[in-house]
């Protein structure tokens, strides 16, 4: 799995149609051979019910283990009535990282009359503005990085969390084993791991009807707590001065197709149509973020199909306010799948450039197209990667056209649900009260939907 892994990082793509039946046939071996969730789901034709099997499998013997040693520990919980529900975020990522800048602003926002919110971070401890940002936040922070699982798992008992919302999931870096303790009485899979975690681990995960269907809740092991538009929270940072194209390594002129996503979210296939894009488009070049691993291997993949490879432009790593800045250059931002852009794509919508998505079936491949659909933009959610390309094609060649959804992308912004904070955070802490109210009246966790 791990030379999959690297390939993909690469965008070494030699065998790039080989690894899914080899992913299957682990997943169904006998053995101790394991599939890591998160790697599943960049891969192509994976359906979320085998994402789920796959979660189910790779925590499996964790599980048990957790449970013994949940039991040694003999953790009890108090379910009365109090005026606070305690809320615990449990992460890696509280510094300046893409989770903080999506949560902040919900975590300032939160209603100190009925929440107690507090942080427990097992990631880079620095020194800069975000994290002394988040400290600030919190109600209270505990940093567990040097703890065992078992040690923050039980300095979370010992806070009286009520609810323990996992920000990680599966995703790099993560230390499942404290939740897999369960050390409040009720946990929540939330932002960071767009997938189910499996049976045992949390009671719900929070989501939106777009990315969910309520058609797909036996693909996931958690109950559907619905958000009434998107699940993924952002604020309004603040937006500098755009560069010069020449500043930020553009040509003058030429339209500019953009994607910011990482390397590993990259096929052959979406790389495919992108280079059918630039050889409609004359002059237009493609805008992708810089990574020094693969940068040698999408040059040559580009060539492979026709297309100068100077005409890709990679765009160094910057900090949060000059990235938002310079994203209002792009002209166009066209979205991977079955792995869509997240948080870059509400980074380009916030900065005015419009993204065009085509929706798969997973959480992973649907996120763009409730982003969209919560700016107002449904017309650039294409019913196929035909009509994906034929959006996008249009765009790029009627200039008209373009600053008319750019004009309309950026009244949406300042007027629709995406982007405000004060709704989102009534809204989620309306889940929240309802997830503790049905825990006090020994309900299991069951749907959420206030629709």
């Amino acid at each position: 799995m791990r030379s999959i892994h690297r390939a993909r990082a690469m965008c070494e793509w030699g065998d790039f149609a080989g690894a899914a039946p080899k992913m299957r046939a682990m997943m169904t071996a006998p053995g101790d051979g394991l599939v890591p969730p998160f790697l599943l789901l960049s891969e192509p034709g994976v359906t979320a019910r085998e994402q789920r099997a796959c979660s189910e499998r790779w925590t499996a013997e964790r599980r048990v283990a957790a449970a013994l040693e949940r039991g040694r520990l003999g953790l009890r919980f108090d379910l009365r009535r109090r005026e606070k529900i305690t809320v615990g975020y449990l992460s890696s990522d509280f510094h300046d990282h893409a989770t903080a800048h999506l949560l902040i602003e919900t975590l300032e926002a939160h209603d100190r009359a009925r929440f107690d919110i507090r942080g427990y971070s097992y990631g880079r401890a620095d020194d800069g503005n975000m994290r002394r940002r988040l400290t600030a936040a919190f109600d209270g922070f505990c940093d567990i990085s040097s703890a065992s699982d078992t040690e923050a798992a039980m300095r979370i008992h010992a806070d009286g969390v009520d609810m323990l919302v996992d920000l990680k999931g599966f995703t790099s870096g993560a230390r499942t084993g404290v939740t897999m303790l369960r050390p409040a009485p009720l946990q929540v899979n939330y932002l960071g791991y767009p997938g189910t975690m499996g049976a045992g681990v949390c009671d719900y995960i929070i989501t939106d009807h777009f990315v969910t269907p309520r058609g797909a809740a036996p693909d996931y092991a958690e109950a559907f707590a619905y958000m009434p538009q998107c699940y993924q929270p952002r604020g309004r940072a603040p937006l500098g001065l755009a560069p010069t194209r020449a500043a930020a390594g553009l040509p003058e002129q030429g339209f500019v197709f953009c994607c910011f996503n990482q390397a590993y979210k990259l096929t052959p296939f979406i790389f495919d149509l992108w280079a059918r894009l630039l050889d409609d488009a004359p002059g237009s070049v493609l805008w992708l973020l810089q990574t020094e691993a693969a940068k040698g291997n999408l040059r040559n993949e580009m060539r492979g199909r026709g297309i100068d490879a100077a005409r890709l432009i990679f765009a160094a790593h910057l900090g949060q306010s000059d990235h938002l800045a310079r994203l209002q250059l792009a002209d166009l931002v066209l979205d991977t799948s079955p792995f869509g852009a997240h948080t870059t794509a509400s980074d380009a919508l916030w900065s005015g450039a419009p993204i065009v998505t085509c929706p798969g079936e997973t959480f992973a491949a649907r996120v763009a197209g409730s982003i969209l659909s919560a700016v107002g933009l449904p017309e650039l959610i294409a019913s196929d990667f035909d009509d994906y390309v034929a959006i996008a094609r249009t765009l790029a060649s009627d200039p008209p056209l373009l600053a008319r959804l750019k004009s309309k992308l950026a009244e949406n912004r300042l007027t629709t649900a995406l982007f405000d904070v004060g709704a989102y955070t009534r809204g989620i802490e309306a889940l929240y009260s309802e997830m503790w109210r049905r825990k006090l009246s020994g309900m299991a966790p069951g749907m959420i939907d206030f629709a």
